[in-house]
C-alpha cells in the first residue's frame, strides 16, 4: 500500500475531514523535504498519539528564503521522503504547490514582531513572517489537533507557540529534542551541502555548545565570560565563519547578562557556504 499524496487543499482537507469523522486525531508535521532521521523522529512522536492521523506537508517556502539564499538548490528528494514517512508511520501527504499556497493575488502575511528580529532574524529580515505566514495557512488547511516542531530550530518553534497563543489558534504545539549524528552534529536537510572537510569541523559546533553547557554546570553564570568562550571555539574551526554566538532568555529571546534562570545558547556558523545552526539549553 502507497502512502497517499494530496496536491490540493481541498483534497487534504476532505482526507482529514474523513479521518475525523471516523474519530481520528489529526496531528501534523510541517516540513520542507530533504527529510531525515530528525523528520522521523518528529513523525513517529506525532504518530504515537492514540488514534492517531498523521499529516506531514512537504513544501519549500519561497517567502521564507532571503534573495540570495540557496531557494533553488535546495534539496527536492520526494520518493525518498515518502519512504521515510510511510517508514515513520503518517497516514498522508500534503504536497502543495507555490501557486496552490501563494495565488496570484496573495497579499496577507503573519509578523511575529520584536521575536523575529534577533537572532536568525537579525540576519536573514522577514525570514520568520514567511515561516509563520506559511505555518498558518498550512494550519488552517490541515486543521490538525497537535503539530510537531524540532527543538533544532529553536527560535522558529518559540515564535510559532507565540503566533499560536496570540492568535488563539486551538492547537496542542510540541517541540520534540534535537535528533543528532553520532558525532553530536545536529541532522538538518543542509547538512548534504557540507563538502567531506566541512562535514569533519562540523561536530565541532555542537563541542562549542556542550563546553558552554558544562562551564555553566559548574557554576559560571557571567554571560559575557561564557559568550567571549563560545565564540573563540567556534571561530577556531577550519573554515568557519560565525554568524551569531549568543545566549538569550529561553522565551523572550532578550539577551541576558547573567544565567540565573533557564537561557537558550544558540548559534548560527557558516562553514563554507553552508549555514549551520545549533543551540542547546542553560540552566
Amino acid at each position: 500500500m502507497e502512502l497517499p499524496v494530496v496536491e490540493s487543499i481541498d483534497a487534504c482537507r476532505s482526507a482529514v475531514g474523513a479521518a475525523r469523522r471516523a474519530g481520528r486525531t489529526i496531528t501534523f508535521v510541517p516540513t520542507m523535504g530533504a527529510l531525515h532521521e530528525g523528520h522521523a523522529a518528529l513523525v513517529r512522536e506525532a504518530a504515537s498519539v492514540p488514534q492517531a492521523f498523521t499529516v506531514v506537508s512537504i513544501f519549500v517556502n519561497p517567502t521564507q528564503f532571503g534573495p540570495n539564499e540557496d531557494f533553488n538548490r535546495y534539496p527536492r528528494t520526494l520518493d525518498a521522503d515518502c519512504r521515510l514517512c510511510w517508514a515513520a508511520g503518517a497516514d498522508l501527504i500534503f504536497l502543495p504547490t507555490v501557486e496552490t499556497m501563494y495565488p496570484s493575488n496573495s497579499c496577507t502575511f503573519v509578523d511575529v514582531g520584536e521575536l523575529g528580529n534577533h537572532l536568525c532574524g537579525a540576519s536573514r529580515p522577514g525570514h520568520f513572517r514567511g515561516v509563520c505566514t506559511v505555518v498558518m495557512k498550512l494550519f488552517h488547511i490541515v486543521a490538525p489537533d497537535a503539530a510537531f516542531f524540532g527543538a533544532k530550530d529553536a527560535q522558529q518553534a518559540r515564535i510559532l507557540r507565540r503566533m499560536v497563543i496570540d492568535l488563539d489558534y486551538p492547537l496542542d504545539f510540541r517541540i520534540v529534542p534535537t535528533v543528532r549524528e553520532p558525532d553530536g552534529l545536529a541532522m538538518s536537510s543542509r547538512n548534504r551541502y557540507l563538502t567531506p572537510e566541512e562535514r569533519a569541523e562540523a561536530p565541532k559546533i555542537h563541542r562549542a555548545l556542550f563546553e558552554v553547557q558544562s562551564r555553566v554546570a559548574a557554576g559560571e553564570i557571567d554571560v559575557a565570560r561564557l559568550k567571549s568562550a563560545l565564540r573563540n571555539a567556534l571561530e577556531a574551526i577550519s573554515n568557519a565563519r560565525v554568524d551569531y554566538a549568543s545566549i538569550v532568555d529561553e522565551e523572550t529571546l532578550q539577551p541576558v547578562a547573567r544565567i540565573e534562570k533557564p537561557a537558550l545558547c544558540a548559534v548560527a556558523v557558516f562553514l563554507g557556504r553552508t549555514r549551520l545552526i545549533d543551540n542547546l539549553t542553560l540552566a
